[in-house]
């Protein structure tokens, strides 16, 4: 507003001027308006929010009116045009009101009918909830989840599946898995991530609509391991379900398939299993054909029953799931777990090692390459948390969040993206099993009460209790394996360093399991030594428990302690992915103090069950565990608040959203297992695709260089010993793999021919045949390719065969040299020219244009290409190459524009001899 000293003023003169006006006297417009109060408006309508700059000018034209008549006139024009304005205000408002709820509802109607295309999908914490207003700590609960778990949803999302029958197949190939009794903690490799992914195949197994699920992990068949780990094959038992579970057949329910790759006799950490990999490929890929086949003959009516998806969970498995959702075809899932450019930012921040020794340790680039390589070929990314998203998956090549989002806006529109393709990002909190969790009731006395039996205390508590010296305090309970990115240390000092928490509490410590110190790894080793150091420099004995071994069916014993004494549960990991322990502690009743980073901030959240704090503040740690210790009435309600709202964690409503998210994947399979061919739009599909559609991809090779001395006998008696061992290889091979297809190949002849015209023609082969050449001399290129053809006739002219050229000439290059050698250009049915940039078909209904070249393949070159620069960054190098004549100077290499294409750089050298 326009000053407030004549706010004062102005309402004092309408004060003085109002009680005057009588009727006689009013404005007839003031009379019209029956009990008008001037005070009543100003207030409501010029203080409330009107920029009355023009009202200020006419209130000092007022205040300076001499005659007391012609200054209340004044007034009451001023307070009609505030009430004009008011209600014209109020209008518009309610207009505008009237518009923002159209547009809301139509806003939640798309959500609802397309929205799960979008990236914007949001964590369990993030979608609103209506749970309190204020949390326990005075802070605002705006954004929690409201419970949706009821029993006639989950009724009514059973009655949808009935019918459906899934076969999914799950990765994870580091650690040692397996069904019971995990030795979580073992090493760096066994730990939260094996536990999720027994416990997720379990789930979806039990699920209605899922008929199997395959667990895909390594073989270990090593004496330093249990012997269950090198059994092919284990079956999950699914647990008690409620009603789900599916109906058992042959081979349904979810099961562990162990496939033997790398070192046969040793089990070795994941940094190694790199190179082993593609061994690892080969051995799933003949798993899961053969699965396909034997649930096809169970459930498919004599077809193949393949994969309605891949699920590769971290970056080995990734680049594992990547290779064979390629091989067959099948949309892929990934969750990263853990991810590479995060960890190296995380290492490099430390200073402890230069990113050499991290790449050398860690093996951190090959590990990016496989996320980058997962990125780019899953359909959805599953993340634990909104954060992973935004602040991880971001520093990747292959993923931009505002570009993702505008993609998948173009996509709903079935509008063109230019080649460009990113993964739908889908925050999914992990589930968890609560039919045997029986939180611990810490208000009753059950000593002497004879209508509550009693039973004996699990043998870990009197294995923990005996080592403290006053077992009535609360206790403060760590579980996590030592590992720096833990952060173990902190969480001791923080409790040697607060006096007043030491005297309130005990700390129990859960690592692993161990043996001796010396058989552990160095990183852990040093881990827990760094612990035994700072117990004795606090002198925490007696106050801080350490137990060596347990059962993975004692850790809920150990939850049930804790809750026993009013203990908390503490996880101030630097960062943490999504922090599963933390719901568990939650499902036993325990109060949390977490980090602030990663997935805690979306757990606390749905939860409100505690306090975050930043990892690296001793004090802020310390404060909270006090807090909560000392605060009874704020620890029962954390405990409240957590047992509350648990339900949204449970694997049921997971495997509910998992399996949701796959239904809105394109449903594929194997193309060369298609008999349907005929009835498919090609126009919809990159005929790229077809390359996809392959099962053999024999490659013959004709790399070399050019020989200085064409007359060398040796080099000709060479040339002809290759061309015929290649002669006898294409002859061979003939005889055995081509007898399989010549009944199929006379059968399918009609159905061949009928859809000849079908664009493109590599849709219809069954094998294909690659001749690359990348050398200068291609004369001997005709005798090779007649040969070839001659061998493999019949098969040829049945169409199960087809051939592509591959070469780094041009287009009329090639056609020249068809054309002169008396072939044609539909003897073949793909070119790939230009070193690889440029791909043609050949189209056998089209006189006038008889090769097209494929301009998806283009739009796929362009996906992050940056080829102009390296272009620019070649001709700053070649122009720095001469060669000096005297007092000229002459470019050695320079670039060949005429050869050069969009894609393809050429350059030449002068004097290739100096």
């Amino acid at each position: 507003m326009a000053g407030n000293d004549w706010i004062n003023s102005y309402l004092e003169a309408i004060l003085d001027v109002g009680p005057g006006l009588d009727d006689a006297k009013s404005s007839l417009l003031l009379r019209e308006r029956g009990r008008f109060s001037p005070t009543r408006y100003f207030v409501e309508e010029v203080i409330t929010g009107f920029d009355e700059t023009d009202l200020y000018r006419s209130w000092v034209r007022a205040a300076a009116t001499r005659s007391p008549q012609e200054r209340n006139t004044r007034l009451e024009n001023m307070c009609w045009r505030i009430w004009n304005l008011a209600r014209q205000k109020k209008q518009l408002e309610g207009e505008e009101a009237q518009r923002s709820a159209k547009r809301r509802l139509e806003r939640e109607r798309g959500r609802r009918e397309a929205t799960a295309d979008m990236s914007e999908d949001l964590s369990e914490g993030e979608k609103g909830d209506t749970i309190s207003e204020l949390s326990a700590h005075g802070e605002s609960n705006r954004g929690r989840l409201s419970r949706i778990s009821s029993v006639e949803t989950m009724e009514t999302w059973v009655n949808q599946q009935k019918g459906k029958k899934l076969y999914i197949v799950l990765i994870s190939l580091h650690g040692l898995i397996r069904g019971e009794n995990m030795e979580l903690g073992r090493d760096s490799d066994t730990g939260g991530q094996v536990k999720y992914v027994v416990e997720l195949a379990r789930a979806l197994g039990s699920m209605p609509g899922v008929y199997r699920v395959d667990l895909l992990t390594r073989q270990v068949s090593s004496p330093e391991v249990d012997w269950s780990y090198g059994e092919p094959t284990e079956m999950l038992p699914p647990r008690d379900s409620d009603g789900l579970m599916n109906e058992m057949g042959e081979s349904s329910g979810s099961y562990i398939i162990r496939i033997p790759f790398g070192p046969r006799d040793k089990y070795i950490p994941k940094e190694l299993l790199w190179p082993h990999i593609p061994e690892f490929v080969d051995g799933a890929l003949s798993h899961v054909i053969q699965m396909s086949k034997v649930l096809g003959e169970q459930i498919g009516g004599g077809h193949p029953v393949w994969p309605v998806a891949i699920h590769g969970h971290y970056a080995d498995a990734g680049d594992a799931a990547a290779l064979l959702s390629g091989a067959l075809n099948v949309p892929m899932l990934f969750t990263g777990h853990s991810l590479g450019r995060d960890k190296l930012e995380q290492l490099l921040r430390q200073g402890r090692l230069s990113k050499d020794e991290i790449n050398t340790t860690y093996k951190i680039m090959r590990r990016i390459e496989a996320e980058e390589l997962s990125l780019d070929a899953s359909e959805i990314v599953i993340t634990s948390t909104r954060q992973e998203v935004d602040e991880q998956w971001r520093l990747y090549d292959g993923f931009d969040p505002v570009l993702e989002r505008k993609l998948r806006a173009r996509i709903r529109r079935n509008v063109s993206c230019y080649g460009r393709f990113m993964p739908r990002m889908v925050v999914m909190s992990p589930g968890m099993e609560f039919h045997n969790i029986v939180p611990q009731d810490v208000d009753s006395e059950t000593e002497g009460n004879a209508d509550q039996p009693t039973y004996p205390d699990p043998p870990i508590w009197s294995e923990i209790m005996h080592l403290f010296s006053n077992q009535r305090k609360p206790m403060i309970l760590a579980l996590a394996r030592p590992d720096p990115k833990k952060n173990p240390t902190t969480r001791v000092k923080a409790f040697g360093e607060c006096r007043p928490l030491r005297e309130l509490a005990n700390m129990t410590l859960i690592m692993g399991n161990r043996d001796d110190v010396d058989e552990m790894s160095s990183t852990s080793a040093s881990v827990l030594l760094s612990i035994l150091k700072l117990i004795d420099k606090y002198d925490l004995y007696g106050q801080v428990a350490y137990p060596k071994h347990h059962r993975q069916s004692d850790v809920p014993d150990i939850y049930r302690l804790a809750a026993k004494t009013k203990g908390v549960f503490i996880n101030p990991a630097f960062i943490e992915p999504f922090g599963l322990t933390l719901i568990e502690a939650a499902a036993h009743g325990l109060p949390i103090v977490a980090t602030k980073n990663g997935g805690p901030v979306d757990i606390h959240r749905v939860l409100d069950n505690g306090l975050l704090v930043d990892p690296h503040d001793e004090l802020s740690i310390a404060g909270a565990l006090l807090k909560l210790v000392a605060d009874k009435h704020l620890w029962a309600k954390c405990r409240q608040n957590g047992l509350k709202n648990i339900h949204l964690f449970s694997w049921p409503e997971h495997c509910k959203t998992y399996l949701s998210r796959i239904a809105t994947c394109k449903l594929r399979q194997p193309g060369w297992q298609r008999n349907d061919d005929g009835d498919e739009n090609s126009e919809s599909d990159s005929p790229g695709d077809s390359l996809r559609d392959i099962s053999l991809n024999l490659k013959f090779s004709l790399d070399g260089e050019k020989n200085e001395g064409s007359g060398n006998a040796d080099n000709s008696l060479e040339s002809e010993d290759r061309k015929s061992k290649l002669e006898n290889a294409v002859l061979t091979w003939s005889k055995g793999v081509l007898k399989g297809t010549q009944k199929a190949g006379l059968a399918e002849k009609t159905d061949q021919n009928s859809n000849a015209g079908k664009f493109p023609a590599l849709r219809r082969r069954k094998h294909i045949i690659v001749i690359a050449v990348d050398f200068g001399n291609i004369s001997g290129l005709l005798e090779i390719s007649r040969k070839i053809f001659h061998a493999v006739e019949k098969e040829r002219t049945e169409g199960s065969i087809g051939f592509i050229l591959a070469t780094s000439f041009t287009l009329s290059e090639v056609h020249s040299f068809l054309v002169s050698g008396g072939l044609s250009p539909t003897d073949f049915d793909a070119f790939i020219c230009n070193s690889g940039s440029d791909l043609y078909y050949s189209s056998p209904n089209s006189e006038d244009n008889p090769i097209v070249v494929d301009l998806y393949y283009h739009s796929h070159i362009e996906y992050r290409w940056g080829g102009e620069g390296l272009r620019k960054t070649l001709v700053r190098w070649a122009g720095s190459l001469t060669d000096k004549k005297g007092e000229t100077e002459e470019q050695i290499i320079t670039e060949d524009e005429k050869i050069s294409t969009n894609y393809c750089y050429a350059f030449k050298v002068r004097n290739p001899i100096k």
